[in-house]
């Protein structure tokens, strides 16, 4: 590394002490121990996919059950969970979705070749599971978004490299499990990779068709998944929903007019996610930017869109501090954050159903950051794909490096 460094891309960025390494598995194991207490199934949003399967298995429909709203694909995935005992569910699913959180940070900060055994990468893991609130809820919910906070950074470490097919092949996977991560079809689109768009696209359909052939309900995605969540899913969805078009109306905001904003929002986003990607910089924030834009995009009209969504992107922007310009080395980002602190009672919305409140304003507070670090930065460069390099060393390939405040280059990913 070079001798140069900052104090963010100089001591955070050494190897970490076991110290740090033995309370961030306190923490992780004390959570996993206390959802495997307070839960049945792994979690409550776990067992709607579990009880779809056992429906299945019975012979019935899955999609009688209005809040399975997953492809066909998902109910072979989850069948293998009716044959496991449902005491070691409560312990398999809890550690399963932790692993996924944690596999999801390594992979961010292999993105920006960030040292996986660095303070940074013991701290970073640390806060997030102890300081940002919709961690320890996806644990506990059991919720299958943990399989698309894994798959956006393996998929865009993948993509750093090169390898576009394979990174379509890991975001195609997810979406059949969860369709969460289907706008990132756009950033194959900005890119012009289209074989990793047709692997992308590809898997989830072929999955699903599969799927849903062996469903007594075939069409039942379309016809009863679809129409509910278009209109707007029940009361219960509505209280956790934290995109302005379920907000909004909560505090007297016309539908439609919240629907608009939502819209209008989403729009802007994806708009400073291509010129984004067209301002022609390379290196690992333009790719994490761009990806994180459009999925915060999605979220601010996506019906719907809950807190732990944020644990899809927010590892992504934070992996990327000790990169000279990352959006998380500013103010404005953190403070968006600040709703989603643990343990701080919010006037007026202490209560569980008024939280989507809290949850838009960093929702909001993060799309709008991330958009303005976008939109900035001069005039947009049309490039065309670059080709790919020879691979070096166990296949991987040459790609930019973070650069750390001083200007020096580093790449703590090698060794590490």
């Amino acid at each position: 590394m070079s001798e140069h460094k900052s104090d963010i891309s100089g001591w955070l960025v050494r190897r970490a002490t076991w110290h740090l390494w033995a309370a961030l598995g306190v923490v992780l194991g004390a959570l996993v121990v206390r959802t495997a207490r307070v839960t049945s199934d792994g979690g409550m949003d776990n067992a709607i996919v579990v009880r779809a399967a056992r429906v299945w298995w019975a012979g019935g429909s899955p999609y009688d059950d209005s809040h399975f709203l997953y492809l066909p694909s998902a109910v072979l995935a989850a069948a293998p969970q009716v044959l496991i005992p449902r005491d070691v569910l409560s312990v398999l699913v809890p550690a399963a979705v932790t692993g996924c959180l944690v596999g999801g940070w390594v992979c961010a900060l292999r993105l920006h070749d960030v040292p996986v055994r660095s303070r940074f990468a013991a701290l970073g893991l640390l806060g997030l599971a102890a300081g940002f609130a919709p961690f320890a809820h996806l644990v506990v919910l059991g919720n299958w978004t943990a399989t698309a906070a894994l798959a956006l950074p393996l998929g865009l470490s993948l993509a750093g490299r090169g390898r576009w097919v394979a990174a379509g092949a890991v975001i195609g996977a997810a979406v059949a499990l969860k369709p969460l991560l289907a706008p990132l079809a756009l950033l194959f689109v900005f890119a012009g990779r289209w074989r990793g768009l047709a692997v992308l696209v590809g898997v989830p359909v072929a999955a699903s068709a599969g799927a849903a052939s062996l469903l007594p309900d075939p069409a039942g995605f379309f016809t009863r998944t679809l129409p509910f969540l278009l209109s707007g899913g029940d009361s219960f969805v509505r209280l956790y929903e934290a995109s302005p078009a379920a907000v909004l109306p909560r505090v007297g905001v016309p539908g439609v007019l919240a629907g608009g904003i939502g819209l209008a929002g989403a729009g802007v986003g994806v708009g400073c996610a291509w010129w984004r990607w067209r301002r022609g910089d390379a290196g690992p924030l333009r790719l994490a930017e761009t990806a994180v834009m459009l999925m915060l995009s999605a979220f601010l009209v996506a019906r719907p869109s809950y807190d732990h969504y944020l644990l899809v992107v927010v590892p992504v922007v934070v992996a990327g501090v000790p990169c000279a310009g990352a959006v998380a080395r500013g103010p404005w980002f953190w403070l968006a954050l600040v709703p989603q602190l643990p343990g701080v009672s919010w006037p007026y919305l202490e209560t569980v159903q008024r939280r989507a409140f809290r949850d838009a304003v960093t929702l909001c507070g993060v799309a709008a950051t991330l958009a303005v670090r976008c939109g900035g930065g001069g005039r947009p460069v049309f490039l065309a794909p670059a080709a790919p390099t020879r691979p070096v060393l166990l296949g991987l390939r040459p790609r930019p490096r973070c650069s750390n405040a001083g200007g020096a280059e580093w790449s703590g990913g090698g060794a590490e």
